[in-house]
């Protein structure tokens, strides 16, 4: 899958140790994913390369302007065919079962906004899907574009190290929707608080009537 990020901070996202580690950075090596940032500003018209101003009506902050916008998506859609994405406060909330949408494309194309947004004509005419990953306010899109590759990464094929592990994570269908069971792992005893005693029972029905109750909404 290819996740081509449109920023005007791109420093962000190319050479980003969390792209380069663990899990996401696995994908990248094995070819699984790749995910490329985009200079906004390097499209912009201007002289001075800017790519926002004052918002008409008058009103605290800048707007991302639409020309910028639309040459570094039309620019990027020859390579990339995938839905772009505009991640906003103002979108549907990202959720498991969105995740697992998501991970059935190829491609898309990820824009992140600053200051008080986008001009609205770039929404009305050139986003495909506005989402938010929470009802608050953060300086940019760039962490919600960074949290929504990880998410939808962790459910393509031959990323995890088993497969499965992903139908066992919290939201999932095995799980009924709910948030995973505790977890314990050795020691036996810790500052005198002990697991579970059927965990260690070997009883695997037991077991999992135990995992079953203890999930959470």
């Amino acid at each position: 899958m290819r996740f081509d990020i449109l920023t005007i901070f791109p420093q962000f996202i190319d050479g980003n140790p969390y792209f380069e580690h663990s899990i996401i950075g696995r994908a990248i090596d094995k070819k699984l994913i790749t995910v490329k940032a985009h200079d906004i500003r390097k499209y912009s018209k201007d002289k001075h390369k800017k790519v926002d101003d004052t918002p008409y009506g008058g009103g605290a902050g800048m707007v991302m302007a639409c020309q910028p916008i639309f040459d570094a998506v039309k620019a990027v859609k020859k390579k990339n065919k995938g839905p772009v994405i505009f991640l906003t406060p103002h979108g549907a909330t990202l959720t498991h079962s969105k995740v697992l949408k998501l991970a059935k494309l190829k491609n898309m194309i990820l824009l992140c906004g600053r200051y008080e947004g986008i001009d609205q004509r770039i929404r009305d005419t050139i986003i495909d899907e506005e989402i938010s990953i929470g009802d608050y306010v953060l300086t940019g899109g760039e962490l919600p574009a960074m949290i929504l590759i990880d998410a939808v990464t962790r459910q393509l094929p031959g990323v995890l190290h088993d497969d499965t592990s992903a139908l066992e994570d919290s939201f999932t269908k095995k799980l009924n929707g709910k948030k995973e069971y505790p977890h314990y792992t050795r020691p036996e005893v810790f500052k005198k608080m002990s697991v579970p005693k059927v965990l260690l029972s070997g009883n695997h029905a037991k077991i999992e009537e135990w995992r079953q109750s203890h999930l959470s909404s």
